[in-house]
């Protein structure tokens, strides 16, 4: 009789086993059910604009068309259905994009895209950004995961993650075989960070012999929706400082603010005007997608990551697992391009 087989359960990666994701869990599956049964189903699980009825923005719709079918563009009528600015982009980008949206691009996304995007984190922060410490995509979740994947290296190594918090992190720490350690974001504060009880948190981790690597924020909130205060940030990035660790700045919803009296601020923003040391010494992976704000193009995958302070062997390394997967989607990468540019 033949033995277990590599794909039987009992067999499976421990670490696959142990990974939680209620966002695709068991309600999501019952709801999925239901609703073959013909019952009507609002999903909430997961931050989905278009699903729940948020119309698509017609302009990157056009552009992206017209990417996908340039031969639309040698029709003499193209200007009688298409706008001339979206056929002006539609071009721009084909011109960034040998071989079309069907081609490979480079791993770490077009050269002028990343340029545009470079520009965005520019205008936002008043600060120049460099193109090639921006990798595009597919979502942040994907980006989130390759950074995660590169920092734990077994499971004595912590990340800090906040509570509340979108289960990506838990899943993703879990799969890769980390410890995952929570600190908790105070309520009565308008769900703000208090350092003491992060201190503590880290205390006990390493009582237990975890050593601490990088540090989760989550600005604005999910699910909790606050922006966190210039002065908290300032707080966060003394902290890690301190703490020699990596911040990892979750800023995905950050065109979804809803309170005018704290407005969204970057850590990469603040960072920068805090000056020396910390502004030198703290290492920064920054987190941005398509899916969420005005864009909530969650389908399209297009998102980035900026680094700040990452050794250039650590860059090469990145690179490295990047080219793995040869190159982010290209269609989405259009989309990302659009930061770069006035709406």
């Amino acid at each position: 009789m033949m033995g277990r087989k590599a794909l039987d359960y009992e067999e499976l990666n421990e670490n696959v086993k142990k990974v939680q994701y209620a966002v695709r869990g068991e309600l999501y599956l019952r709801a999925s059910e239901l609703q073959k049964e013909g019952k009507r189903i609002i999903f909430t699980n997961v931050g989905n604009p278009h699903a729940l009825g948020q119309k698509p923005l017609t302009f990157p719709r056009q552009v992206v068309a017209l990417c996908q079918a340039p031969f639309l563009l040698d029709d003499p009528n193209v200007g009688l259905i298409f706008p001339a600015d979206a056929i002006a982009r539609a071009k721009h980008y084909l011109s960034l994009a040998p071989g079309g949206l069907g081609a490979y691009s480079d791993s770490r996304g077009i050269p002028g895209v990343r340029q545009e995007v470079a520009e965005f984190i520019q205008r936002r922060d008043g600060y120049p950004s460099d193109p090639e410490l921006i990798y595009l995509t597919d979502g942040a979740s994907k980006g989130v995961m390759q950074m995660l994947n590169a920092i734990i290296r077994n499971e004595r190594d912590g990340i800090l993650v906040p509570v509340p918090q979108y289960p990506l992190y838990s899943a993703a720490i879990s799969l890769f075989g980390g410890s995952l350690v929570p600190y908790y974001l105070e309520e009565e504060a308008n769900w703000g960070l208090d350092l003491v009880s992060t201190r503590q948190s880290v205390a006990e981790a390493r009582s237990k012999g975890i050593t601490v690597r990088a540090m989760v924020i989550i600005n604005p909130g999910n699910p909790t929706g606050q922006c966190l205060s210039e002065a908290n940030i300032r707080e966060l990035l003394n902290f890690c400082y301190q703490e020699n660790l990596v911040l990892l700045a979750d800023e995905v919803y950050q065109q979804n603010v809803y309170q005018d009296e704290r407005p969204f601020i970057s850590a990469r923003k603040v960072m920068f005007d805090m000056g020396p040391p910390v502004s030198r010494e703290v290492q920064l992976i920054s987190f941005h997608t398509v899916s969420k704000g005005y864009w909530g193009e969650c389908g399209q995958r297009g998102g980035y990551f900026e680094m700040t302070n990452i050794p250039p062997k650590t860059v090469d390394e990145i690179y490295k697992v990047a080219s793995i997967a040869l190159s982010p989607n290209v269609p989405g990468q259009i989309f990302d391009g659009a930061y770069g540019e006035p709406s």
